[in-house]
């Protein structure tokens, strides 16, 4: 099953880049500062490097109107570039995170899930992917909960 992963588009995003502390805070948001791994940019889909600034905000990942909408806290590089389009293959926040894979129908209710490791990733979204039901997954990292990125099925040419 070909699929594809792509970052949240920056747009999203670009009124809160260059805002001060307090502008940010009265959005509910925050800067911080990588100060090291595990600071993962939701538009590049890469981790920011030390000392790199990133927008630390809520995010609706899910917006259905039902029990599995979907919030919560997610980075965005402040100087981050969109990321390349991932098809049939794994962006670079994944590769050293433990996921869990939430597969969504069309309606938007959770009807299958799995947690996977690293070298487990690309056969457990292949798997559900494999049932029908599944429209999309929302991938988010199993330590904190966090939304990571959506893989759905890919139409085009791979």
């Amino acid at each position: 099953m070909t699929y594809i992963i792509e970052g949240v588009p920056r747009e999203r995003f670009a009124e809160l880049f260059g805002l001060d502390n307090a502008a940010l805070a009265a959005r509910g948001a925050r800067r911080v500062v990588a100060s090291g791994e595990g600071f993962p940019c939701r538009v590049s889909l890469v981790d920011a490097e030390p000392g790199e600034s990133l927008i630390l905000l809520n995010y609706v990942s899910h917006d259905v109107a039902g029990p599995y909408r979907a919030t919560h806290a997610i980075l965005v590089r402040e100087q981050t570039e969109q990321a390349p389009t991932y098809i049939d293959r794994i962006p670079p926040v994944f590769t050293q995170r433990t996921l869990s894979l939430r597969g969504f129908d069309a309606s938007g209710d959770l009807v299958a899930s799995r947690v996977s490791k690293p070298d487990e990733h690309e056969q457990a979204i292949a798997d559900l992917l494999a049932d029908p039901q599944v429209d999309h997954i929302d991938a988010h990292n199993a330590g904190h909960g966090c939304f990571s990125a959506r893989i759905e099925r890919y139409m085009g040419a791979a």
